[in-house]
């Protein structure tokens, strides 16, 4: 898949569930749920036992059915096994230089992580397809974005932490291009129970309440 291709859909989709799983196995039940629920995407941290290995076995199986991200990707080794295994964008909760230029040479999409307005810019100005705006949640959420977005309108941004049911629709009126959910998507405790089901459902909402408020905005 292209670069581009993969930046139309991360951004026609709105959300990227971040997975951090105790195994290779509640990755695949997190993989299924989401995509149930409407979320063809996913995002694999390196926190997972077995990341790269698992990022590879999805990458096989699945083809372009499911764009595969890897997460908290913090160098540039690290990003070459994760792309060499078959994940079309990296994703790292700051910002290192080298590795979002790596990424870009490698033909794939760069979530670099970012916090305050100068992380911001330089990893813009660095080529990161999207910055990552973490951690969100806990400096000031949707009103942080709006903050950020008043000098800084052309810079796409994705939302890391507290995004929730209760913020989601406001984030997408801040500005943002997608949102990056973890706990509040795929919930460890209904991973570990094989509550699958509820994820799909946590899914569905988000589809709709991305879809919705975009509707709404395109119409006001």
């Amino acid at each position: 898949m292209h670069r581009e291709d993969i930046i139309r859909r991360i951004r026609g989709i709105g959300i990227v569930p971040v997975i951090r799983a105790h195994s290779a196995a509640h990755v695949d039940l997190a993989v299924e749920a989401v995509r149930a629920g409407g979320v063809p995407i996913v995002e694999i941290t390196m926190t997972v036992p077995g990341a790269v290995e698992t990022i590879a076995k999805l990458a096989l199986r699945e083809g372009d059915n499911v764009l595969i991200g890897a997460g908290t990707v913090l160098d540039v080794a690290t990003a070459r096994l994760c792309i060499d295994a078959g994940a079309q964008f990296i994703v790292s909760p700051g910002l290192d230089v080298a590795t979002v230029e790596y990424v870009r040479g490698a033909g794939r999409v760069m979530m670099a992580g970012s916090l305050t307005p100068t992380e911001v810019i330089t990893a813009w100005k660095v080529g990161s397809d999207f910055v990552k705006i973490f951690p969100c949640g806990a400096t000031g959420g949707p009103k942080y974005i709006q903050a950020l977005k008043g000098p800084l309108p052309q810079i796409p941004m994705i939302p890391t932490g507290g995004v929730n049911l209760s913020t989601a629709a406001d984030f997408i009126r801040a500005g943002v291009e997608a949102l990056g959910i973890g706990g509040e998507l795929v919930s460890p405790a209904a991973l570990k129970s094989g509550d699958v089901a509820s994820i799909t459902e946590s899914a569905r909402k988000f589809v709709a309440i991305v879809k919705e408020t975009r509707a709404a905005i395109e119409a006001s």
